[in-house]
């Protein structure tokens, strides 16, 4: 097992990708840096061997393809995941992994939006994007994160082995940050000075299309991680639409004592119907997360032996 593994998925990034690695060997000399090359064509796998890295390959195509691949093969005791477009600074990985190593966090977040981020990104759409995820997030799931989507953090053994990549894009920071809230992880915060990609290198981040994902993402995993509020809105909404299409059958019905309307009164008692269905489904949903988070207490308890054991051995 490895003391620290930098885990850099990386697509066409030629440009860039030699400066990283050469970063990282310095700031981390004790670490082994991965790159997983994701179907580059422009050579990049081939700079990065040169540079010294440990080269794997995802053939599946995605960020979250990637990192599913990097923490299934890669065992550490921590881990430093980045990009290969030399937009974090590397300065930053050792107060990164101390915080893991030493202070026994569980992911430690580079936080971009309380520095440079906002003046060095000359993208206007991705930092109001950035700006509403954080927002989304941080009052649907009553946290405190300061930024939800940065590629830079730092993640213990046992967060990395017990977290489930089910995204298969951009998307996968967020999600991180959503399991981490939901299943009480310790979290740290790491302000970091963000640079904009060099001259050249290129952005595979689809404003409109990676943003979209982002937050079907998020509405996914608040259905997943809090159904009983999920549902409980949703009944909610449904009781309202019920009653602006029941109250004037109502009124009517009371001044004259008949039912013109009678279709739409069916209709309203459907809704309502679906809207006690969909609260119900709430409560037994909930049921079952908290089932499922007591499971996920026994994972947690069992990877952390096994890194205990792996640290006994290793004295």
């Amino acid at each position: 097992m490895d003391k620290i593994a930098v885990l850099i998925p990386c697509y066409n990034e030629s440009q860039t990708i030699h400066k990283v690695i050469k970063d990282y060997q310095a700031a981390l000399p004790e670490a082994k840096i991965y790159v997983y090359d994701n179907n580059s064509t422009d050579g990049t796998d081939e700079i990065a061997k040169r540079a010294g890295a440990i080269v794997r390959y995802e053939k599946q195509q995605g960020k979250g393809n990637v990192i599913r691949r990097m923490f299934r093969e890669v065992d550490a005791r921590c881990y430093i995941m980045t990009d290969g477009d030399d937009t974090y600074p590397a300065e930053a990985a050792f107060e990164m992994a101390r915080a893991v190593l030493e202070k026994n966090a569980d992911m430690v977040i580079g936080d971009r939006l309380s520095s440079t981020y906002f003046t060095e990104n000359k993208r206007k759409f991705h930092n109001f994007g950035n700006a509403i995820v954080r927002f989304s997030i941080n009052r649907l799931f009553k946290s405190d994160i300061r930024d939800i989507m940065t590629g830079y953090r730092a993640f213990s053994y046992v967060f990395v082995k017990t977290f489930p990549v089910l995204s298969r894009g951009f998307e996968i920071e967020t999600e991180m940050s959503i399991h981490a809230i939901d299943k009480g992880m310790e979290m740290e915060n790491v302000v970091i000075t963000y640079r904009d990609r060099p001259k050249g290198s290129e952005s595979k981040l689809n404003t409109v299309k990676d943003g979209m994902k982002v937050l079907k993402t998020i509405a996914r995993l608040f259905r997943n991680y809090r159904p009983l509020e999920f549902f409980t809105a949703l009944a909610l909404g449904l009781i309202v639409i019920s009653l602006i299409f029941l109250i004037p059958v109502f009124v009517t019905y009371i001044e004259t004592g008949l039912v013109p309307k009678f279709p739409t009164l069916i209709v309203c008692g459907f809704v309502l119907l679906g809207a006690i269905q969909a609260f119900f489904a709430g409560v037994i949903l909930s049921t079952m997360n908290e089932k499922h988070k007591q499971d996920f207490e026994y994972w947690l308890q069992y990877y952390a032996n096994r890194l205990r054991e792996e640290k006994e051995e290793g004295l």
